[in-house]
């Protein structure tokens, strides 16, 4: 299942995934391993499952894709341990980036949970080596860290105000945050903190980048009295992001 193997590189596989696709399941749930990557430029969580024998990319994002789109058979499918079963659209030469890499990888098109499942075909053409006690798969001397979707995904992070901020009257306000703990997912959705309240106050719902140096927390003052954000203060939560569809402009 996942990240069964620690510290050694992974077994040659005997057979090609077209002779019989396999998966020990169509997501990896809370006991997931992910790591950050894209596909095609597109952002997305990459399940480590070395239990399955092919990679595979769920239907709507590849139907975002621009690469060449190869259709197979209507008779193929994928089938996992505990006896689902899900149809196999086609398939695509994509180009899979894992830290700081890319790597062109013929991967498979199913309606999958995940955004994309990393298969042994891919983690063995590439020499990479997984390590459970480390948290971390590695290639080419590069270390890449995994996290678990319970320990990481399940939980909210709070985003802190940079500095004092004074919200005027009937007025927008732009409001730099930055997190209140390390993070390892980078994108997500700022929304209203429920333990703060601050009548007449709104905030925008917004896709930030948290590698950047600040998180841009935009608020909105509909009342007739200043607002007042000290420094520290709770201003936001950001809700993890699983995949882009589409980049931001």
């Amino acid at each position: 299942m996942y990240g069964c193997l620690k510290g050694r590189k992974l077994p040659f596989l005997n057979k090609a995934p077209e002779e019989g696709l396999k998966v020990s399941a169509l997501c990896g749930g809370r006991n997931g391993l992910y790591l950050e990557g894209s596909i095609c430029g597109i952002p997305c969580l990459m399940l480590v499952d070395t239990g399955d024998n092919v990679t595979l990319v769920r239907t709507d994002l590849a139907e975002k894709l621009k690469e060449n789109f190869i259709y197979t058979a209507p008779n193929i499918s994928l089938k996992t341990a505990t006896g689902e079963k899900a149809e196999i659209h086609g398939k695509l030469d994509a180009a899979i980036e894992c830290g700081s890499r890319k790597f062109q990888h013929r991967i498979y098109v199913a309606d999958i949970t995940d955004p994309c499942i990393l298969g042994l075909d891919f983690l063995q053409k590439f020499n990479f080596t997984v390590d459970l006690e480390k948290n971390e798969i590695r290639t080419g001397g590069e270390e890449i860290p995994l996290f678990s979707a319970s320990a990481e995904h399940s939980k909210l992070c709070s985003v802190l105000a940079n500095e004092k901020t004074i919200i005027p009257v009937i007025s927008e306000c732009l409001i730099q945050g930055v997190p209140e703990v390390s993070i390892k997912f980078r994108y997500a959705v700022t929304d209203f903190p429920s333990q703060v309240s601050q009548k007449g106050v709104i905030l925008a719902a917004t896709l930030v980048d948290l590698k950047r140096e600040a998180i841009p927390v935009r608020v909105l003052n509909l009342d007739n009295k200043p607002k007042t954000v000290d420094k520290g203060a709770v201003i936001a939560t950001c809700e993890p992001v699983v995949d882009i569809v589409a980049r931001p402009q």
